[in-house]
């Protein structure tokens, strides 16, 4: 028989030779790429003693992982990542002094789980009851999984989630309300290696790229301009913002109303629609129907047996329910922003006199078409200071109008309204005043004076203007005067003066923290009307809805409002 392998010759040597030196110079040549690892570790794993990376791990916690959960050998550091690589708030092009970004951003890498041998686990961010900011949070058939090695490292769940069902005030709603495994549970890395694959190549996890918000909130307080804007959106952002401190904000990408329809987010007015997407041009908006889209595709099947699941690695979750629960909320004040505004205070996170909120109210601005010098020529805010300087300079805590200008929002016309005679006697002492002080003025400016401002009074009807008419005047307006009611949820939009102050008319005995808290958390002052007697943060009466406090007789003093309105001008009060 003959031989296997025959003696090489001298010319088979050297077209090995050859050969071997070409595939070293060529490759040498070619674009460096992806090589697979072999990593003996040394130890037991689950995958054996020999395994085979794709990728190279992309954190400590993975090559952790890979390594059978020991510590992190010096001489393999170069497969280790800085944390921040992964962190999607550090891939963040800083906003400029308008709150917009300043160009399109990519969220940071880490985000695909293709290739990564350990699934990331869950750390938070940030928390306070009702408002948690997740990194690396997964969901698989509607329920919210944290992954983590450690289930004693996360707040009480029911501070967090809720079933978010419509809220009545009885035990048993308070009771359904309340979060089950359902809502949200605890899955350990071994468990989701069992459910969702082992190997990257198989594993049935996708990643929803992007900074995600989720509002848990059922659409029966959605579809209201000031439960929207000026408490969860507000909430929102100082807890965005907060949660970054000191670092810029990172964008928002995605906006989830899981219990909502498309038109349940949307008030009648469309003042929610409007503010929204003149805040975020680019957020998508999921509802419903998306969410439900994303239940079904991780419902694992009964024949199958398969088990998908969705990874967010970077979201907000936002319950109302839940906020309720916190001590703020559900003892002092009744508003959810304040889990996240007054939380964040006290943690030296936010700043007290709401200047964090200043690029989400110039952004509306701006969309409205307010400019620096507005279409008559009254209106001017102080920031040209510092403007072109951002980078150096802080924005001032208080800005400057050209005039006094008071804005009493009327109501009526629709529920909830003064006395028809109280409403004209408020009017003409509204008016006296105005001209009284603009003749004062022209006195000290004959008397060879200055410095003085001229006062206007607006009085109008919100329902017969325009949304950008609206703003334009609210931007304008120094002093902001109504019934309690919607229409001072404008608050939110009005700038922030030594003299900003909202006075809220209510039925005599009633009460509600609503607009008295808001105008507090941007630094303004706000003051309680009961016919001729007021109400200021130190003596703030207790919530009460008598009889009469949704009527259309509530009665008030008009000598009573001019007074404040005037010592409030003269910073007297």
């Amino acid at each position: 028989m003959a031989p296997l392998f025959r003696a090489l010759s001298r010319r088979d040597a050297i077209l090995i030779l050859i050969g071997a030196f070409s595939m070293h110079f060529f490759t040498s040549l070619a674009p460096l790429t992806t090589h697979s690892v072999v990593i003996n570790t040394g130890v037991h794993h689950q995958l054996g003693d020999e395994v085979v990376v794709e990728h190279p791990p992309q954190n400590d916690q993975e090559l952790g992982g890979l390594l059978g959960y020991t510590h992190i050998l010096e001489e393999l550091d170069d497969f280790s990542t800085d944390s921040s690589d992964v962190d999607p708030r550090k891939d963040v092009i800083p906003s400029n002094k308008n709150g917009a970004l300043e160009q399109p951003v990519n969220v940071a890498g880490g985000t695909d789980l293709s290739g990564v041998i350990v699934l990331p686990e869950t750390t938070i961010v940030e928390h306070v009851p009702g408002w948690t900011l997740f990194r690396d949070i997964y969901m698989a058939n509607g329920t919210f999984l944290i992954l983590s090695s450690s289930l004693t490292a996360f707040p009480d769940v029911r501070y967090m989630t809720s079933t978010g069902l419509a809220a009545l005030n009885t035990p048993e709603n308070i009771a359904l309300r309340e979060p089950t495994p359902w809502n949200m549970d605890f899955v350990t890395p071994e468990e989701a290696l069992q459910r969702w694959g082992d190997h990257p190549a198989s594993r049935r996890v996708w990643s929803v790229e992007g900074n995600t918000l989720l509002f848990n909130d059922p659409p029966q307080f959605l579809a209201h301009y000031y439960h929207f804007c000026a408490e969860l959106l507000l909430g929102t952002w100082s807890f965005w913002t907060g949660a970054a401190h000191p670092e810029p904000p990172p964008p928002i990408h995605r906006a989830i109303f899981p219990h909502s329809t498309s038109a349940g987010w949307r008030d009648g007015p469309g003042f929610n629609s409007y503010f929204l997407r003149a805040v975020f041009p680019s957020l998508t908006v999921e509802v419903e129907d998306d969410w439900n889209d994303r239940i079904v595709a991780t419902s694992a099947s009964i024949d199958s047996g398969i088990h998908r699941a969705w990874h967010f690695p970077y979201l907000l979750l936002a319950d109302r329910s839940a906020a309720f629960r916190g001590s703020l909320c559900g003892g002092q004040n009744q508003r959810t922003a304040s889990e996240s505004v007054d939380g964040l205070i006290a943690r030296s996170k936010l700043d007290r006199n709401g200047l964090w909120w200043r690029s989400i109210r110039n952004a509306v601005w701006r969309f409205a078409g307010v400019t620096e010098q507005d279409e008559d020529d009254a209106f001017r805010i102080g920031r040209r200071e510092w403007d072109d300087k951002l980078e150096t300079v802080e924005p001032p805590e208080f800005e400057e109008t050209e005039k006094i200008v008071i804005t009493y929002i009327s109501r009526q016309s629709v529920r909830r309204r003064l006395i028809p005679e109280d409403h004209e006697g408020l009017v003409e002492e509204l008016e006296a005043l105005v001209r009284r002080k603009n003749a004062e003025i022209k006195d000290t400016m004959a008397a060879g004076g200055g410095g003085a401002k001229e006062w206007e009074l607006n009085v109008v009807r919100a329902e017969q203007m325009t949304k950008d008419e609206q703003v334009h005047l609210v931007a304008r307006t120094t002093i902001l005067l109504g019934v309690h009611g919607n229409g001072l949820s404008h608050l939110i939009l009005m700038p922030h003066t030594k003299m900003s102050a909202v006075i809220e008319m209510f039925y005599p005995g009633g009460f509600a923290h609503d607009y008295e808290w808001t105008t507090r958390a941007l630094g303004m002052r706000h003051f309680a009307v009961w016919n001729d007697t007021y109400f200021t943060e130190e003596n703030t009466p207790r919530v009460n809805y008598p009889q009469g406090f949704q009527g259309e007789k509530i009665p008030i003093y008009g000598p009573n409002v001019a007074s404040i309105i005037e010592r409030r001008i003269a910073r007297e009060l």
